[in-house]
């Protein structure tokens, strides 16, 4: 029999049900369970982290507007979930906030406060998930990370100050400067650290403006320790906002407090605003994020896919991230794409699975239609070998290796049988079979094969 509190969850959920639909409803909510109400603090169990941080992100308001109805204005809510699916030992639980994202955390906090007490109470804007300990390194991304552990290290020292890190969308800049604010942070909790984009600073500037109260607007950033300015390219055109910025930016900088920038373009490209401000973008550091190269990119999804309670199989995580070879933000697309997928269709994590995600949310070139000859003549380019010396009865190591990649490729990319493939090869069924499983073993720890299968791809797939 359920307990009252089960029964007041469930009238919950007809309500958020009627407001987002059955198929998000279906999706998001069918699986949610309340487990307990204790103390006016309704925990539910739901599959993974990546369902808390949903309700969150995009569901709290409908939440909170249904618990409250039902619970009263006093209800807390809270999470928890396994971080290995099926295993209770794993268990997580968090408290949700239920904070409202109808209005911006920052722009009403400095509303709210009193000019007086806003250089001590105020919100740093850090998302604690955006750590270091969480950022993946490479060697496309191993230099800015490098200056941005030193800079959390070190602060107030001149060296890298201001940071201007800029990039494409989505290669995880954001995440990076929010890694120092957090690392200072922790080292020393009452330095003033702020995280602001550069959209809601703006806010916050024609707010002052129209209060008539621009000094003190100007003030209060100037009595911060460190200041991360987030896409600083929405600044352009803004003549006020940037008029305002400069005295921000030469008061903390010849007080040797950290100013750190993240831009979608270098300093030299901004447009529309004074030479004088770009001019001092460049005093410090300038550094580029470049698009995750191909490891650095399983590097992302084994990481991802592991907080998501996932275990990605190789041949999952080597198509994605050869498919996918831009943003981090797609790559979690994809994870969060296939941990819902898998728990709604209850299926198996795997390759087909994987192309229908990535076909829903992420836009892929034209798959055009790839043969045996295809792979054969790349393989043979890569390898710097001749295709007469691949179909030879050669055993030498390099000719192996491009033959059993041929194997492994032909029953990826086409429609041929094992014995089919054995068949142009001059080869028996039971050696395509070594083959496939050779390449596949291989890939999990040769850095060599995994670029070579991402090479040969990327050119059969151009």
């Amino acid at each position: 029999m359920e307990q009252e509190f089960q029964v007041k969850w469930n009238k919950c959920l007809e309500l958020i049900k009627d407001n987002i639909g059955e198929k998000r409803f279906n999706t998001w909510f069918a699986c949610a369970k309340a487990t307990s109400y204790i103390d006016n603090k309704l925990t539910l169990k739901l599959p993974s982290a990546f369902y808390c941080d949903k309700y969150e992100d995009d569901f709290i308001d409908i939440l909170k507007l249904a618990l409250r109805k039902e619970f009263g204005k006093d209800i807390k809510l809270g999470y928890e979930y396994n971080v290995l699916s099926g295993d209770d030992k794993s268990k997580v639980s968090i408290e949700s906030p239920q904070k409202s994202h109808l209005n911006n955390k920052l722009v009403t906090s400095y509303s709210k406060t009193p000019i007086e007490k806003r250089e001590i109470d105020f919100d740093p804007q850090l998302n604690y998930a955006l750590n270091f300990e969480n950022y993946c390194v490479g060697d496309s991304n191993i230099l800015p990370h490098t200056i941005a552990k030193h800079i959390a290290e070190n602060p107030g020292k001149p060296e890298f100050n201001p940071f201007f890190l800029y990039g494409n969308v989505g290669v995880g800049k954001t995440h990076l400067i929010q890694a120092i604010g957090i690392r200072i942070k922790e080292q020393n909790p009452n330095a003033r650290v702020l995280f602001v984009p550069m959209k809601h600073f703006s806010q916050l500037y024609q707010q002052a403006y129209l209060n008539k109260n621009i000094p003190e607007f100007i003030n209060w950033f100037q009595a911060m320790d460190v200041i991360m300015f987030d896409d600083l390219q929405e600044l352009s055109h803004k003549t006020g906002t940037a008029e305002a910025l400069f005295p921000i930016f030469n008061h903390l900088q010849r007080n040797n407090k950290n100013i750190i920038f993240t831009c979608d373009r270098p300093p030299m490209e901004l447009d529309g605003l004074a030479d004088r401000l770009i001019d001092r973008f460049k005093w410090g550091v300038v550094e580029r994020l470049p698009n995750p190269d191909f490891q650095l990119r399983k590097m992302i999804l084994e990481s991802k896919s592991r907080r998501n309670g996932l275990e990605l199989p190789q041949d999952v995580i080597n198509i994605i991230a050869t498919r996918i070879d831009g943003s981090v933000r797609e790559l979690e697309t994809v994870v969060n794409g296939l941990l819902t997928r898998s728990i709604v269709k209850n299926a198996p994590l795997s390759v087909e699975l994987a192309e229908e995600v990535m076909s829903h949310v992420v836009k892929l070139p034209v798959k055009k239609a790839i043969n045996f000859d295809m792979i054969v003549e790349s393989t043979a380019e890569y390898f710097n070998l001749s295709p007469d010396a691949i179909f030879s009865p050669s055993r030498l190591r390099d000719i192996a290796d491009a033959r059993q990649m041929i194997m492994y490729l032909s029953h990826k990319h086409t429609s041929l049988s094992s014995p089919a493939i054995g068949s142009k090869l001059n080869r028996k069924h039971a050696t395509v079979l070594h083959g496939i499983s050779s390449i596949e073993d291989r890939l999990s720890y040769s850095k060599e094969l995994s670029d070579a299968l991402a090479a040969i791809e990327k050119d059969l797939l151009k």
